[in-house]
């Protein structure tokens, strides 16, 4: 069976797959290198850090993991097995990973419909359903965050309320930054063709504070925005890592996708409220630890109406290659 890497065709099925991963503020800091007919590599796009609110890089780390997921699985629907390596070259730290191809067994069932589901999942900023996400199905997103090395904590109705202050002091915190609105501003203002978080997928203001949904600055920006109800109980989770460093912010951002993935297959939509992530970041706190690992993403999970979907870059703007290959994929970098 042929490589991926082995056609045009087939390099834009990866690139496809890339480019729907979730990524924070919609910057898609990815980009797919290709060597030989073997091995992919993925790398960081630094020019699309948010330099004020991701002074680390956790979250473009996690955002190009995300992506990793989606090539992982574009990979074995082709019938390959990838071999991933993290950040395997210390002198080139925009190499987040290589992916070795090798010829494996046909995807099974529960790939396939991991790989359907990057096409209809989506960030979902408008009211949830007051409905309970069934014990049997959060169990089996926990054992999805497991397996990438990550956990998945469901928060209880106390907890929840007690996180959601969290978010809603952060909130107010952040609000008095004017670099942090202006960057905010810069991704959402809703002008860009191809990333940032444009209007149409804004969602409404929420009824009431502290907000289950995040707002970007947006209140003194679209003073017209309709106001909506939301769920009584939003269902939180926070998923940690046992470390905080480059690599694990790689798994979690793999983790994040395989749950995201699983998740729209039941039918279940996630937002996303990192305000108090952004804050440590911003501040160099101390990170106030879980017992179970280090917080690196905070979700809203429920039953949300459908959605559009955020804008997503050209295919071509995502590929870099060896000068030696341009000719013979030219084609690509045109779409």
């Amino acid at each position: 069976m042929l490589s991926p890497l082995a056609s045009d065709l087939g390099v834009q099925y990866l690139l496809v797959a890339a480019e729907q991963a979730p990524s924070v503020l919609n910057t898609q800091p990815w980009r797919l290198r290709t060597s030989g007919h073997d091995v992919a590599e993925l790398l960081c796009d630094p020019s699309r850090r948010l330099r004020v609110s991701d002074p680390r890089g956790r979250s473009m780390h996690l955002s190009c993991g995300a992506a990793l997921f989606n090539l992982r699985l574009a990979i074995r629907i082709g019938g390959h097995r990838p071999a991933v390596s993290l950040l395997p070259d210390p002198e080139e730290p925009e190499l987040l990973a290589s992916i070795r191809m090798s010829e494996s067994t046909p995807a099974n069932a529960t790939e396939r419909s991991l790989y359907s589901a990057i096409r209809v999942r989506r960030t979902n900023r408008e009211p949830f359903e007051d409905r309970l996400i069934p014990p049997s199905v959060m169990a089996g997103l926990r054992i999805a965050a497991s397996r990438e090395g990550a956990n998945l904590i469901p928060l209880d109705g106390e907890s929840a309320g007690e996180l959601l202050e969290q978010v809603g002091m952060a909130d107010d915190e952040l609000g008095g930054d004017r670099g942090y609105l202006a960057e905010q501003a810069a991704w959402t203002a809703g002008r860009a063709l191809f990333d940032g978080v444009p209007r149409h997928v804004h969602g409404p203001r929420a009824d009431r504070e502290p907000s289950p949904v995040r707002d970007f600055g947006l209140g003194h920006r679209e003073r017209n925005r309709r106001v909506a109800r939301f769920e009584s109980r939003p269902q939180l989770a926070v998923l940690t890592t046992r470390g905080d460093r480059p690599v694990d912010w790689l798994h979690a951002g793999q983790a994040l996708q395989r749950v995201l993935l699983m998740a729209t297959c039941h039918g279940i939509s996630a937002s996303f409220l990192n305000q108090p992530l952004d804050l440590r970041d911003m501040r160099r706190r101390t990170d106030p630890r879980h017992a179970r690992g280090h917080a690196q993403m905070i979700m809203r999970l429920g039953y949300g109406p459908v959605v559009p979907r955020a804008p997503r870059r050209p295919a071509g703007e995502l590929l870099l290659r060896d000068p030696r290959e341009r000719d013979r994929l030219m084609p690509l970098l045109r779409l």
